[in-house]
């Protein structure tokens, strides 16, 4: 983080955006901990990642705008298991709670970089999706930046407990998913789509 600096930093957040396995939970405290021992000034250290945050959001944000609804439609035929129906209600669901899921979304690991795309194929009105991106993200990276610097060399202790909550959330997405397919495998059945002698 000494070498890098508070620009890296930032550039490390926009990759963790676009790249969710990248922890910006290990990122943030870092750059807490330099800008403690004075490598750049805290101010440096929340505005670049914050930065970064949005830069990364936007990059989802074009791909989603890139497919849109109709390519997306094209990609859920292809899916097994996966009904044009199913983005139709996603959609649905991001016009009637978009802002919330935005600005909120930006708190939670793996919805934080997924949460651009649904943004992007509604063509959220850039201004509005920057606006809760950056205030999401700010305060996402002033609470793990601020552990950094307040805890010193100690910031460790915060990465054990925040991969506890990662693991929390990783396994409620894995149980939604094991959820949705079992859900879906029984309408299959049921309507005989599923049974190659009804076909």
């Amino acid at each position: 983080m000494d070498v890098i600096g508070p620009v890296g930093a930032g550039i490390a957040i926009a990759l963790e955006n676009v790249f969710p396995p990248l922890p910006s939970e290990a990122i943030l405290p870092m750059a807490g901990l330099a800008a403690y021992r004075g490598a750049f000034s805290l101010v440096e250290a929340l505005a670049w990642t914050t930065v970064g945050s949005v830069v990364g959001a936007f990059v989802l944000y074009g791909l989603g705008a890139w497919l849109g609804m109709p390519r997306l439609r094209v990609v859920a035929l292809r899916l097994p298991l996966v009904d044009p129906a199913d983005i139709d209600r996603t959609v649905a669901w991001f016009h009637r709670h978009g802002g919330k899921a935005v600005f909120f979304g930006r708190m939670i690991p793996i919805f934080r970089s997924l949460i651009s795309i649904p943004a992007g194929v509604t063509r959220m009105p850039l201004w509005r999706f920057g606006l809760l991106t950056a205030a999401g993200s700010l305060v996402w990276n002033t609470i793990f930046v601020m552990s950094g610097w307040y805890l010193g060399e100690a910031w460790p202790v915060v990465e054990r407990y925040v991969v506890v909550v990662q693991y929390l959330v990783v396994a409620a997405v894995v149980a939604a998913g094991l959820w949705f397919l079992v859900v879906r495998l029984r309408r299959r059945r049921g309507d005989g789509t599923g049974d190659p002698d009804a076909a």
